[in-house]
């Protein structure tokens, strides 16, 4: 197993309701599980290959909840990688060379029934964790816009965080709103639902806490 590990940003929307009850060993609020995922490595390396500045998505679609499998799935890949780098990502994503169900990768590559083709295309991906705003756009394929939970009584930004000391993807995640509109190869549609913007460190491992 070639060991990799990286420190990156992430930002993801998803069909449920702001806080969204997987993250606290619940089921999805609408019954099924939409997604959108968007990263930037600051820093990587798969074995010998730099992975940094690289940046990769996702759009994830269950009919139920995720560990009930029958999940569809394409990956995006930053057109900008080697066929190396290309590679790295790839085996990380769909979690090889990581522990058994380490990693988010490796949890959710194993409920996927259809996994399309991955596309290597241009990403346009920018996020401000602490701010919980960010965007990604790929085009022709999805366009997702994140930003902070406003109230509905003043419209004032309403700040809350997520701490999963055991968790599979990140420590600790700002909660926010999104919005995602997915086209080809798999459409999606989601409209100011959980957003969550997280600062990744993850490792064959797993989670590499401080």
């Amino acid at each position: 197993m070639a060991y990799w590990e990286f420190k990156g940003r992430e930002l993801v929307n998803c069909t449920c309701d702001y806080g969204c009850n997987c993250q606290f060993g619940g089921l999805p609020d609408k019954g099924h599980c939409h997604a959108v995922f968007g990263m930037i490595i600051d820093e990587g390396r798969h074995g010998e290959t730099d992975l940094s500045g690289l940046k990769i998505g996702a759009i994830f679609k269950w009919p139920g909840p995720i560990h009930d499998g029958h999940g569809e799935c394409v990956a995006f890949v930053d057109e900008r990688a080697s066929d190396a780098q290309r590679a790295s990502l790839l085996t990380i994503m769909t979690g090889g060379d990581t522990d058994p169900m380490a990693t988010f990768f490796a949890v959710f590559a194993s409920t996927v029934e259809t996994m399309h083709d991955p596309l290597f295309v241009p990403i346009e991906f920018e996020v401000d964790i602490e701010g919980r705003k960010g965007r990604l756009r790929i085009p022709g394929h999805v366009d997702m816009e994140g930003e902070p939970i406003k109230s509905p009584v003043d419209g004032s930004e309403v700040r809350a965080r997520i701490h999963l000391p055991d968790g599979f993807e990140y420590e600790y995640a700002e909660v926010g709103s999104a919005t995602s509109t997915g086209t080809d190869p798999v459409p999606i549609e989601l409209a100011s639902s959980y957003a969550q913007f997280a600062h990744l460190h993850l490792d064959s491992h797993g989670v590499v806490r401080a």
